[in-house]
């Protein structure tokens, strides 16, 4: 395929889209929020808005298009092209996206999870290049997972296989928006670890995130966090170590069941570097079989915010579409 596909990465905080080329090249690129509470209709209509635009900057019409990819957060049934749920996106029970936006435009579309497609675009062209098994985890908003078993995308029997954050991790952990009980999301994601430090600062810890956020400690999200503890703050560092921690025991599971050559980290949260990592890995050296210990190598990842998009593009062109 030859012509370039519109890509989109879509999560419950932003929307990302892009036209990519066939050499993977971002020929043009548009961010906005999802303001995913204002319910399916209206994210789909500011998603079709956004493709116009990136149609129109580019001077190309829909015919001019190899496909569409929708890299979409939540649980899915590929084949059927159906959203069928999604924690962070309130309200997305079974909407039929694929069809929705395919005969708006008249285009070939496609419909994959947000962080498969990201695992697909870091083994493809990122940090995952060159090996045969990898295991990919998102940690933002919420946590996110994909798996590549020998070389290809391992989207289980529906399409909604590597919802990695919605392992158990804690029985008597808090709920999750999922249902579930202590689902690893609820304890190592971004949003984890903001609740944790307003939960110890009401309980009245100090912290510099106090001022940080000028006194309105419900503004307090992981970047403020990760800044106050590389200045030092007990507190910070402390919440970072237990989502660490957390983190890690959830890769000591993938580890063991997948023994995969690497771990490719991706996500907002990734962006703390190795006052996360460090932690998990130790954690994956002390608890994890020892061969597949040995073995794992984990990174950061290497694409970005455009790990998504450039995994929708991969999978398009897997697909073999025009």
């Amino acid at each position: 395929m030859k012509a370039p596909v519109l890509a989109v990465d879509m999560g419950g905080t932003k929307i990302l889209a892009a036209i990519i080329s066939d050499k993977y090249q971002v020929l043009a690129r548009e961010y906005q929020p999802t303001l995913a509470s204002e319910g399916p209709q209206a994210v789909i209509r500011r998603l079709l808005a956004a493709f116009d635009r990136l149609l129109s900057s580019q001077k190309m019409g829909p015919s001019e298009l190899g496909a569409i990819s929708l890299a979409i957060a939540g649980g899915m049934d590929t084949e059927k092209g159906l959203v069928t749920s999604s924690p962070n996106l309130p309200g997305w029970h079974d909407v039929p996206l694929r069809d929705m936006v395919g005969e708006h435009y008249g285009v070939p579309t496609l419909l994959v999870n947000d962080s498969s497609a990201a695992a697909l675009g870091e083994y493809r062209l990122g940090a995952g290049k060159g090996t045969r098994n990898m295991v990919m985890l998102t940690v933002g908003t919420g946590i996110g997972g994909g798996i590549i078993i020998e070389g290809k995308l391992y989207t289980g029997s529906s399409g909604s296989a590597g919802e990695i954050g919605h392992m158990a991790i804690d029985v008597s952990g808090p709920k999750c928006k999922c249902g579930n009980i202590g689902c690893l999301e609820m304890l190592a994601s971004g949003t984890a670890m903001a609740r944790e430090a307003i939960r110890r600062i009401r309980d009245g810890q100090q912290s510099i995130l106090i001022a940080l956020v000028g006194g309105n400690i419900e503004n307090i999200t992981a970047r403020e966090v990760g800044t106050a503890a590389r200045n030092g703050d007990a507190l910070a560092a402390d919440v970072i170590l237990e989502a660490a921690t957390y983190l890690g025991i959830g890769l000591v599971n993938m580890v063991n069941i997948f023994n995969p050559e690497v771990i490719v980290i991706g996500g907002s949260v990734a962006k703390l570097g190795d006052l996360l990592l460090e932690p998990a890995r130790q954690v994956v050296k002390e608890r994890a079989f020892r061969i597949s210990a040995n073995l794992v190598r984990i990174v950061p990842a290497q694409l970005g915010d455009d790990a998504g998009v450039l995994g929708a593009a991969v999978f398009a062109r897997q697909r073999g579409t025009k």
